[in-house]
């Protein structure tokens, strides 16, 4: 089996896929890409078990065949190639590979492709076409709250519910939670399943926003199909909370204020915060919110006064700075809506301008203050 390519090509579509190989691979074979050639189109593969990526692109080839290369060692040689046209000579009994370009060659041993784990067949599945946009945008707002408590793997995913209305990505780690929803896409019947982590940011690293996703999936895998690439992976198995529960209803008292400033002031303040608490003060009363932090071990302070909107009853309330630094800077909106009830109870922070088809929550717990 023989096939001429560019390198600068190859070495894009393959650093493409790249992301799903994984340093601590139980099996040997998978530290391969498998290269398959079918009718002059190369296909090339990369898979953990958990997550399978594969690519395909037009090659100059006169016969069919498959083999699985070593990733590691092909990406070296092509990442130190001027772009140009390669030719791979590969011998189908022993497996080598021998790669011809302008100035030398160099060969290296491959692996029988037959002994690459297949990619299960989806059956019984539903489908549904999100615009590559609506999905890269779910996929930022939301995968910065995920979890990652091996102990509730449920909460390590982003969770998707569709339904003919809308679709909704929620992602939740118990201390802040993210709800984005856009009601300008939708699915024929309702259902629901978790996305795992790293299939997300293979696919946010892929997508380039003006394509058409579309998305297969049944009760144990998804396929985003794309371009030129097809993504499967499981699904993480289990019961996701039910977040709607812990989301407060009745929010009397409501911040306005200025995104890029609140996000500053926080982190000038959080400089002196508890190194381990990380808690900061809002103290609201009229049309000013106060921001302190202290660290009582090292006699370390800070405070800071700025104007603001705020219609409610004075009061003062701890978070996790880090949490609220996340959030605003996951949001694009100039302004920002902070919803409280009362400090016991979590606060909500939610753009003042978005979409139209857009809806976006973003909850964070409060941190009991010392008193």
């Amino acid at each position: 089996m023989n096939f001429v390519i560019s390198s600068a090509t190859l070495l894009k579509h393959l650093q493409g896929i790249s992301g799903v190989l994984s340093t601590s691979n139980t099996l040997p074979i998978l530290d391969n890409f498998l290269f398959e050639i079918n009718d002059g189109r190369l296909t090339v593969s990369a898979s953990d078990l958990e997550t399978t990526m594969r690519t395909s692109l037009d090659v100059e080839a006169k016969e069919e065949g498959k083999i699985a290369i070593p990733a590691k060692l092909l990406l070296d040689v092509l990442k130190n190639l001027p772009d140009q046209p390669c030719t791979f000579l590969v011998n189908d009994e022993t497996f080598s590979v021998e790669i011809a370009y302008d100035n030398g060659k160099s060969k290296m041993v491959g692996f029988d492709g037959d002994d690459f784990p297949r990619t299960p067949a989806l059956e019984k599945s539903s489908s549904i076409r999100i615009s590559g946009s609506i999905l890269s945008n779910a996929i930022n707002k939301t995968l910065f709250a995920t979890g990652v408590d091996d102990l509730r793997p449920v909460m390590s995913g982003v969770f998707c519910e569709f339904s003919p209305e809308s679709i909704t990505f929620v992602a939740t780690d118990a201390h802040k939670l993210v709800r984005y929803t856009r009601t300008d896409s939708q699915a024929d019947g309702s259902s629901s399943f978790i996305l795992p982590k790293k299939p997300l940011n293979l696919l946010k690293g892929n997508l380039k926003g003006d394509e058409e996703v579309k998305l297969e999936y049944n009760d144990s895998n998804a396929v985003f199909t794309f371009n030129d690439t097809i993504l499967v992976c499981r699904l993480i198995d289990g019961k996701y909370p039910n977040y709607e529960a812990v989301i407060p209803k009745e929010n009397p008292n409501v911040l306005m204020i200025d995104r890029l400033q609140f996000l500053s002031s926080i982190k000038r303040v959080s400089i002196f915060a508890n190194k381990t608490t990380h808690q900061i003060k809002l103290k609201l009363a009229g049309a000013e919110l106060s921001l302190s932090a202290e660290d009582i071990d090292f006699a370390n302070e800070a405070n800071e006064r700025l104007t603001c909107n705020y219609s409610g009853e004075d009061m003062e309330i701890g978070f996790n700075s880090r949490f609220l630094m996340e959030m605003l800077n996951n949001i694009d909106s100039s302004e920002i809506r902070l919803e409280m009830s009362e400090p016991s109870r979590a606060g909500l922070l939610i753009p003042a301008d978005m979409a139209e088809d857009e809806d976006i929550l973003m909850l964070v717990m409060p941190v009991m203050l010392n008193r």
